[in-house]
């Protein structure tokens, strides 16, 4: 899977390039944004982004777990996470990215 980290940085270059802000507040956008999907995210919200995903955040009870080296069973404490859900077009993009990577292998 060694394939590049896309950054802060590059979304705000992206931004940058194809929107015609300057580079300081195609940032300041990119900043603003992911601070409000963080937020969101924190306040216990879901976030939905169209083709894209949602970010949706649960509750997980207490349970019992197993430490894998010795076997001793150590309780697991409650917590929230949050759990990440790729829509249909996204998988299907993905999917079709695959499919072209695997073509252009075989020729």
């Amino acid at each position: 899977m060694g394939g590049k980290t896309l950054t802060r940085a590059d979304l705000a270059e992206a931004v940058y390039k194809k929107v015609g802000l300057s580079r300081s507040e195609s940032a300041e956008l990119v900043e603003m944004v992911l601070d409000e999907i963080c937020e969101a995210i924190v306040r216990g919200e879901t976030v939905k982004l169209s083709s894209f995903a949602t970010f949706h955040v649960r509750d997980k009870n207490e349970r019992v777990g197993r430490n894998p080296k010795t076997g001793e069973e150590v309780p697991i404490l409650p917590r929230r996470v949050m759990t990440f859900k790729a829509s249909n077009v996204l998988k299907q993009r993905i999917l079709q990215g695959h499919l072209g990577v695997e073509a252009k292998a075989e020729s």
